[in-house]
């Protein structure tokens, strides 16, 4: 059984918009919603930058029990699992709940708590010996990855396939591979599926200071995410959530449903090379790649617009472009390419699957995002990477491609559905 896959609803929580449209709007403009922590006292880290998400619980529609039981991570997982469901039109009542599915990306899962229980518990670090009389009733919760799947699950009363992808920077994109495989053999019929994390927490950003892969450029946090530019000096962390509501086409067909894309082609590849590390020559992603066009039966010069996963770092941008090139032939000449990571930061799990609602967004309306920043391109990226204005024109088939820690390289194939009705609004 090969069944096709279909997206039928987009939910969002990133930085500068909350909401599918203000995300849009956000993505489409060329702003850029990087700013100084303000979550914390980043004045001891090296990079002190993030994109962090204006998030108030209450007004998100969360009861404060959720607030209380769930990590911010999940609690943005289900925010953008409601608005997804909503979006998609989907009747619950009419749904059998052994064929609903949940798969959800997180790199780095309950940090947020964590780390703050942590603090608590030891006094800031002061005690060794922990009083367990202050821990937090829910802090299992956020110690097990899997309760993101489950918070998720709760919104639609999923009761079919449920997990938890962890594969680092590609678990957004991985999660929608994972969904969409279980909808294509037949497992079920409808899957939540996306990414979520919120690693702007003082444990994550001393972790990657370490290694020197954000940005340090604390005097201008607008213009320090800078993918392909020669300026560039590494990713600026940030925070987000993505839902998507995939669906086979069959059934969303009968109900009537709008579709925005048909999940055509996935391909996930490691590199077994270097725990951080890349290859120049961006091998492992274009095997991903030529493996991703060939099961969605696109020819590469068909393809309308690459989504670049753009982090900032010099290895990565150049990796990509090689793989870009490598894949695509010519067409990697002329083929618009962007990063939003440039706008939104480096989310971690959840950059994947914003990454594909934005994909999702602009085969709806016509328009591909930019890259931001990109002032002086770096003479060894010389691709068009649409530099600071979004740009109208039609796509009827994406690639996108992420990177991650541990050597994952993955990539997606989004086509159109010739059959979807036009948008209403």
């Amino acid at each position: 059984m090969n069944r096709q896959v279909a997206v039928t609803g987009i939910g969002v929580v990133a930085p500068g918009g909350i909401g599918r449209k203000p995300y849009w709007e956000q993505l489409t403009s060329g702003r850029t919603a990087t700013r100084a922590i303000s979550f914390f006292d980043a004045s001891p880290f090296r990079s002190r930058i993030a994109a962090e998400v204006d998030f108030d619980p209450a007004a998100a529609g969360l009861s404060p029990r959720e607030v209380r039981r769930m990590d911010r991570a999940a609690q943005f997982a289900v925010v953008s699992a409601r608005e997804s469901l909503a979006d998609s039109g989907l009747d619950v009542a009419d749904l059998d709940p052994h064929r609903i599915g949940v798969s959800i990306g997180s790199a780095v899962g309950g940090t947020t708590s964590l780390e703050r229980e942590y603090l608590a518990l030891s006094d800031s670090g002061r005690q060794w010996e922990l009083d367990l009389s202050y821990l937090s009733p829910h802090l299992y919760d956020a110690f097990t990855p899997s309760s993101l799947a489950r918070e998720v699950a709760g919104v639609i009363g999923a009761e079919g396939p449920a997990a938890v992808v962890s594969t680092g920077c590609t678990s957004g994109i991985d999660s929608l591979g994972h969904a969409r495989d279980l909808i294509a053999e037949g497992s079920a019929d409808v899957v939540l599926a996306g990414g979520t994390d919120t690693p702007i927490s003082p444990i994550a950003v001393a972790c990657f200071d370490a290694i020197k892969a954000t940005s340090p450029s604390n005097d201008d946090p607008a213009h320090a995410s800078r993918p392909f530019d020669r300026e560039r000096n590494g990713f600026v962390l940030a925070e987000g959530a993505a839902v998507l509501v995939l669906e086979e086409l069959g059934h969303a067909r009968a109900r009537d449903a709008h579709v925005y894309a048909l999940v055509s082609g996935y391909a996930t590849r490691c590199n077994a090379y270097h725990m951080t590390g890349l290859t120049p020559h961006g091998r492992e992603m274009a095997e991903a790649i030529r493996h991703a066009l060939a099961e969605s039966g696109t020819d590469p010069a068909a393809v309308d617009y690459v989504n670049a996963h753009g982090s900032g770092t010099k290895q990565n941008d150049r990796h990509e472009t090689a793989a870009f090139k490598a894949t695509l032939g010519e067409r990697a000449r002329s083929v618009p390419v962007s990063s939003i990571k440039s706008m939104i930061g480096h989310s971690l799990g959840a950059i994947g699957s914003l990454e594909i609602a934005a994909w999702a967004l602009a085969m709806e309306y016509g328009v591909v995002p930019p890259t931001a920043n990109l002032d002086t391109p770096d003479p060894e990226c010389d691709l068009d990477y649409v530099p600071h204005e979004a740009r109208e024109t039609r796509v009827d088939r994406v690639l996108s491609v992420g990177s991650g820690f541990g050597g994952f390289q993955s990539a997606m194939v989004l086509t159109r559905d010739t059959g979807a009705r036009l948008p209403t609004a």
